[in-house]
């Protein structure tokens, strides 16, 4: 076995484990159906789903349908924690209308993006083996329990709060956070679109304040679903403000940011124009 598979195989149930002790946390003091956690229940539906994609797609050598799958999660779940959840809120409905329209935004315009590009370079050294696959399939169903969590653990609460100045400070947070995403994937979209730009770098409209806009939007419209949240949470359950740290560290450390500068350096690193853009333009928070 290879050492890149031996590491996804013990990956794996790590993954898992990490899903099982937030839907445990997310899950005290919220609504139960048949005895069962509602919470807990979303939990597992989030990997079960990725693993039912898994399948055909692993068998196409595909990775067409990752992104999709994962707003297929997202909209299938929050729909659901609503109809499943008795005494929802005003609180509650106003969190799952922001994830709800995060997604279908979101997952829309990547599914067109991958598309159009035919295919994610990112997955042809893992798509070939089995259990790397399988893990990355899994790993998107941790990022969506991880993700979604403040959302979901207040939706499914037994705590009600109506909506104060907490929640209009917590959704201004949100649109400011969503508009910024939109337009920063709008302006790369069709500055990508362009023929005279080919390969080219973009370093107009909010990128040229930010050498990831969209991300910082991403961020801060996480954290802004967790303000709206956090007056819904009690004790345990506050365990499910990981949401916004988890999604900031991703972005930031992880599969984010690291990748895209590395990715960008090596198409346009030492090129006066793009050491310039680098040196004067900030990783991610606008500077205008």
């Amino acid at each position: 076995m290879k050492e890149t598979d031996r590491k996804a195989l013990i990956a794996l149930p790590v993954v898992v484990l990490l899903g099982a002790l937030v839907a445990v946390a997310g899950s005290q003091g919220g609504a139960t159906l048949g005895g069962i956690p509602v919470f807990a229940m979303a939990v597992g539906a989030a990997f079960v789903i990725q693993w039912l994609v898994f399948i055909p797609s692993f068998m196409a050598q595909t990775e067409k349908f990752y992104d999709l799958t994962g707003t297929l999660t997202y909209t299938a779940i929050t729909l659901l924690l609503v109809l499943l959840t008795p005494g929802i809120d005003a609180r509650a409905l106003l969190l799952a209308a922001m994830v709800l329209a995060w997604t279908l935004r979101l997952g829309t315009f990547l599914f067109r993006r991958i598309s159009k590009a035919g295919k994610d370079d990112r997955f042809d050294e893992i798509k070939p083996s089995f259990i790397r696959f399988l893990n990355v399939w899994t790993i998107q169903g941790l990022w969506v329990v991880f993700t979604a969590a403040a959302a979901w653990v207040a939706i499914t609460s037994a705590t009600r709060v109506a909506l104060d100045w907490i929640a209009l400070v917590g959704f201004l947070m949100w649109a400011v956070g969503f508009g910024i995403e939109v337009v920063a994937d709008q302006q790369k979209a069709r500055f990508n679109s362009d023929p005279a730009n080919k390969g080219k770098f973009i370093s107009t409209g909010l990128w040229a304040k930010s050498r990831h806009p969209n991300y910082f939007g991403e961020i801060l419209l996480w954290i802004g679903v967790a303000i709206v949240a956090l007056p819904a949470l009690e004790g345990w359950q506050r365990v499910a403000l990981i949401s916004p740290v988890f999604v900031t560290l991703l972005l930031t450390k992880v599969s984010g940011v690291p990748l895209l500068e590395k990715k960008s350096d090596s198409k346009w690193g030492g090129q006066e124009d793009y050491e310039a853009y680098k040196k004067n333009t900030p990783v991610l928070v606008p500077k205008f």
